[in-house]
């Protein structure tokens, strides 16, 4: 069964810099297109970032673009989220996630929760102001 494990989140300060990591046991990586999502309290999970297969498409939120950028690592069968000037706002649990049925994202860009078919358990990331 794939497993997916998030990690590197933690509690920092407004301006403040994360990077994320999940690493993928077992399964097929390298033909998984990968997602951030994020929930915060009392709100829905939303999407953060997502990357193809291969890395040629990536695609963010609004919030995010330009201070976030997410990579993958094919040999490493891990997914990265770069999180730059952080903002009390991005504080939420950060969940990886994988989409094997769709590994270019053409259907939604991989902006979609029910498009993924494995989730990790998430790793919380607090921004204090």
């Amino acid at each position: 069964q794939v497993q997916l494990e998030e990690s590197g989140g933690g509690l920092v300060q407004a301006g403040d810099s994360l990077r994320l990591s999940c690493s993928v046991s077992r399964g097929t990586f390298n033909r998984a297109a990968m997602g951030w999502f994020r929930q915060a309290p009392g709100k829905e999970r939303e999407f953060v970032a997502s990357i193809t297969w291969n890395g040629d498409n990536i695609y963010y939120v609004d919030a995010v673009k330009g201070r976030f950028r997410i990579s993958r690592d094919n040999a490493k069968n891990t997914v990265y989220l770069q999180m730059d000037s952080l903002k009390p706002e991005d504080t939420a649990v950060y969940y990886c996630a994988a989409d094997h049925s769709d590994p270019r994202l053409l259907r939604t860009g991989g902006r979609v929760v029910s498009g993924y078919d494995q989730w990790g358990q998430g790793t919380q990331v607090t921004v204090s102001s």
